[in-house]
């Protein structure tokens, strides 16, 4: 899993360091690099491993094909998803339409969310934080433990 948050600079050449840990996990599950896309919900980029861009990918193509929404949906994330790889430091370069995305000028934070994990502009962050925080302590109440089955071990 990609779990807590990592600040890196980019350095001169454009490139940034991935945190140890979520290069571990992606290696683990046979990748060397992630997909990475302009959030639509956020100045940041939504980042995950290959697996997951391909179960994003099957969601769109179980929509109607003639269906304007599949088309917005796979032109807003599959045209738009680059192909990240590490360098052999652990490196990755972003392009510059993605760092204009997410405001990134010379520092990044990676941001661990579970399955998935964001890029962002650091002083960006810090002010979304903010609000998820209070946004999540609202709606505390949705957020239930799994209730085993009978007979079942939890």
């Amino acid at each position: 899993m990609f779990l807590s948050s990592y600040e890196n600079k980019i350095d001169k050449k454009g490139r940034v360091s991935v945190p140890a840990t979520f290069r571990s996990y992606l290696n683990s599950v046979g990748y060397n690099g992630f997909i990475t896309y302009p959030s639509f919900n956020h100045s940041a980029l939504d980042a995950c491993s290959q697996d997951r861009i391909e179960k994003l990918s099957n969601t769109i193509d179980s929509l109607n094909p003639f269906e304007e929404k599949r088309d917005f949906f796979a032109t807003s994330v599959l045209s738009e998803s680059e192909n990240l790889q590490f360098d052999t430091e652990g490196r990755v370069s972003l392009s510059n339409k993605l760092l204009n995305h997410a405001k990134i000028k010379n520092s990044v934070l990676f941001v661990g969310l579970g399955k998935t994990f964001q890029i962002w502009e650091p002083k960006n962050f810090e002010k979304f934080k903010i609000v998820a925080r209070k946004k999540a302590y609202q709606n505390r109440s949705n957020l239930k433990w799994e209730t085993k089955q009978k007979g079942e071990l939890l």
